[in-house]
């Protein structure tokens, strides 16, 4: 497919500049005032919009194969690029699991076929994440996935020598083990409300947050003892930001990101039993909520990542307890980040840039993706609007899954028009 010239005038960057942005065969050849084009060039018109490097997501789960009614790649991909993402990190946890080269070139494929975003697969890091048995980690690296993040997510990698091996295998290739920190042990895998008050009066099993801090001070020691990197998975409590914070001062190479949901809701959500707000790890009291905000705010959290987690809807529509974790984020996550964070003077839109685009490029390796807006940088950009306020309508979503949170709710902040490699692949809530 032949990538027109695409002309974008009057754009905001993040610093408050405006400019026009030539883009030549996929790459940004040119920024000014008063650009021109050639006559066949596509044109946007920005004005009033502000232009951004493409958003990344380090944790989606896009369930195809083996769970096509809850969300395929192609529908998944879909309800990123209308969300602002260009790149997405594919978990693993599919069915089958992504647990060799073949599967992983697979998820690849799948990907460049629809079109619309980079997808990235990340790799088991045990055979059928049972925890046990490392996978084809080498092989996966050294395939034409070139699987940099590997993730048995959904399931913690509890025992301690596995996941040392799996930190020495990754560091002779530069990779990362991204870490779902949930110690099985004090946090079965019925736990499904923040362990306190509340779960107590509801009668939910609860979920300590001892159970999140205790696993990442064990990895940030493995990490510092293998001298390899771990990445910490949706951290949602105040503890685990502390040890994070921790890790950090004693120069041990740990990342770590936290969800949209993490950051505006909390855990009186569950009070009416509503399924929907069923994730793990659960929704925190309003002190967690501040922790990981400050958190993302001063870096101590690097990155935003959706775990956009689809179900269909005979998987929800249970007694709270047995239905299934997760819910939608990606079509929303820009506007929840930016009405919670930037609105909100908690930091600013250049922050926000290097936490939902910047970091996570670097932290999975994506060369291509978080660049700044600059001559010569691949044309991966999204255009929002940063006054427009709306509401999302969860019958809208490009996810087969309707599992919305968000549903009914107003946010400011809206994503435009995303742009993959020069090529608009969505606009207003449409793919193109």
């Amino acid at each position: 497919m032949s990538t027109p010239t695409l002309l974008i005038t009057g754009a905001t960057l993040a610093d408050g500049t405006t400019t026009d942005v030539l883009v030549t065969d996929g790459t940004i050849s040119e920024l000014g005032t008063g650009l021109d084009a050639p006559k066949d060039a596509e044109r946007i018109d920005a004005g009033g919009l502000t232009l951004l490097p493409g958003l990344v997501d380090l944790h989606t789960h896009l369930r195809e194969p083996g769970r096509e009614d809850a969300e395929t790649i192609a529908t998944g991909a879909a309800a990123a690029a209308v969300g602002g993402f260009t790149a997405v990190l594919a978990m693993a946890n599919t069915n089958p699991v992504t647990d060799t080269a073949e599967a992983a070139e697979r998820v690849l494929d799948l990907g460049r076929a629809a079109g619309l975003v980079d997808v990235q697969p990340i790799g088991a890091v045990t055979k059928g994440l049972a925890g046990e048995e490392l996978a084809e980690l080498a092989l996966m690296h050294r395939s034409r996935a070139t699987v940099r993040v590997f993730s048995d997510d959904g399931r913690c990698v509890h025992d301690s020598r596995v996941m040392r091996r799996a930190l020495e295998y990754v560091r002779a290739f530069g990779g990362v083990v991204s870490q779902h920190a949930q110690d099985p042990a004090l946090a079965g895998a019925s736990a499904c409300c923040h362990e306190g008050e509340l779960s107590g009066r509801l009668g939910l099993p609860g979920w300590p947050a001892v159970a999140e801090s205790s696993v990442i001070a064990r990895d940030a020691q493995l990490a510092q003892h293998t001298g390899s990197r771990v990445h910490v998975a949706h951290v949602s409590t105040a503890e685990g930001v502390e040890v994070v914070r921790w890790a950090k001062s004693r120069g041990i190479d740990l990342t770590a990101e936290v969800t949209p949901h993490h950051l505006l809701l909390t855990q009186d959500r569950l009070a009416t039993y509503d399924p929907t707000f069923k994730v793990n790890p659960p929704l925190r009291p309003s002190e967690d909520v501040e922790a990981v905000r400050a958190a993302l705010a001063d870096g101590t959290i690097d990155a935003v990542a959706t775990d956009h987690a689809p179900h269909a809807r005979h998987d929800k529509e249970h007694a709270f307890v047995d239905a299934a974790f997760g819910m939608l984020g990606l079509e929303t996550a820009f506007a929840v980040v930016h009405d919670t964070m930037v609105r909100s003077g908690a930091m600013d839109l250049a922050t926000l840039v290097e936490r939902m685009s910047v970091a996570p490029a670097r932290i999975a390796g994506l060369t291509d993706h978080g660049r700044a807006v600059e001559a010569g940088a691949p044309a991966n950009l999204v255009l929002v609007d940063t006054e427009a306020t709306r509401t999302v309508d969860a019958t809208a979503s490009k996810s087969l899954s309707r599992n919305n949170p968000w549903d009914g709710m107003s946010l400011t902040g809206a994503v435009h028009t995303t742009i993959l490699r020069g090529r608009v692949t969505a606009r207003d809530g449409e793919t193109a």
